[in-house]
């Protein structure tokens, strides 16, 4: 399994929104890709600002490319993403899954 791994921050008044599109938007985008494992978004407050993380799951690489296109390591960014943001990394890491551990 491969962990793709983004962040992006947000100010305080704009968090919500960046959160509501994450839930809808890209998770509505996400279950479509063949090989989608899941994904989890982390919220973490940083003086005036809010630091998103996202971490999603699939399959495998090719599983990663349906969802990135060729040039999987650029990050994807929509519109509404980027209304809501003030900044995020343009590149994405990837990272084979090592031990999944589950309750």
């Amino acid at each position: 399994m491969i962990a793709r791994i983004w962040q992006g921050w947000a100010s305080a008044a704009t968090a919500a929104d960046y959160q509501r599109h994450y839930e809808s938007e890209v998770a509505g985008h996400l279950r479509q890709v063949a090989g989608f494992r899941g994904a989890r978004l982390l919220r973490r407050q940083d003086g005036d600002e809010v630091v998103f993380t996202s971490i999603t799951f699939f399959a495998s690489i090719d599983d990663v490319r349906a969802f990135a296109g060729d040039n999987y390591e650029k990050a994807v960014v929509e519109e509404p993403a980027r209304r809501a943001l003030d900044r995020w990394d343009d590149s994405v890491t990837h990272h084979e899954v090592a031990v999944d551990l589950r309750p």
